[in-house]
């Protein structure tokens, strides 16, 4: 099964909500690059597919992290898995339709000057990143408080916001702090310039 195949069956199987099919034929459609964006232009993910890879990634930490004992029985946080697929697949819609190639002249390996290709970003929506992720799925599906408060702070303390209000919005919302946990787990441990990280 390739990555394309696999968001698409996780995302029909758990995502049921109204609109729900309409906004993954956006992502399915010309209109969108969502299958072959890069996650970043020169950190993680920065690869033709890396978006797709990290939205799978995060997915599989997120339901490792709600999956916990200690989540469920110490703390008492339940979500259902259209929630968990929603926040994880969705997180950076922000990035579709974000990057765009260009080419700048480097030497190769004998010396020669050659063109090659770079990410550069190209924002035609600037509305900031978890905020602007929450506006694009809104415009489909509606969103519960704690989907739109996880995709909006997923970035945790690491965004330009203020640490108090990220702090509070982590306390109150506790899918937003499992979705920065997965998000940070994927992008540090997973994830690669160059592809997916090789673990011990």
């Amino acid at each position: 099964m390739t990555s394309k195949e696999r968001f698409i069956e996780i995302f029909k199987t758990n995502i049921k909500r109204e609109g729900a099919e309409e906004l993954l034929n956006f992502l399915l459609s010309d209109h969108s690059d969502f299958f072959t964006a890069p996650a970043s232009t020169r950190f993680h993910g920065a690869y033709e597919g890396g978006l797709l890879e990290h939205s799978l990634n995060v997915y599989d930490c997120l339901c490792d992290i709600l999956a916990r004992p200690r989540m469920q029985d110490v703390y008492g946080i339940h979500y259902s898995a259209e929630s968990a697929a929603i926040v994880a697949l969705l997180h950076d819609l922000c990035k579709v339709n974000f990057y765009k190639v260009s080419f700048r002249n480097a030497k190769d390996e004998s010396g020669k000057w050659v063109s090659v290709p770079f990410y550069t970003i190209e924002d035609t929506l600037p509305y900031g990143h978890g905020e602007k992720s929450v506006y694009i799925i809104s415009g489909y599906m509606r969103l519960t408080r704690d989907e739109a408060f996880a995709i909006r702070y997923h970035m945790g303390f690491s965004g330009p916001e203020d640490a108090n209000q990220v702090g509070r919005a982590l306390e109150m919302f506790p899918l937003a702090y499992a979705l920065c946990m997965a998000d940070m787990e994927a992008s540090y441990f997973l994830e690669d310039v160059n592809g997916p990280k090789k673990l011990k």
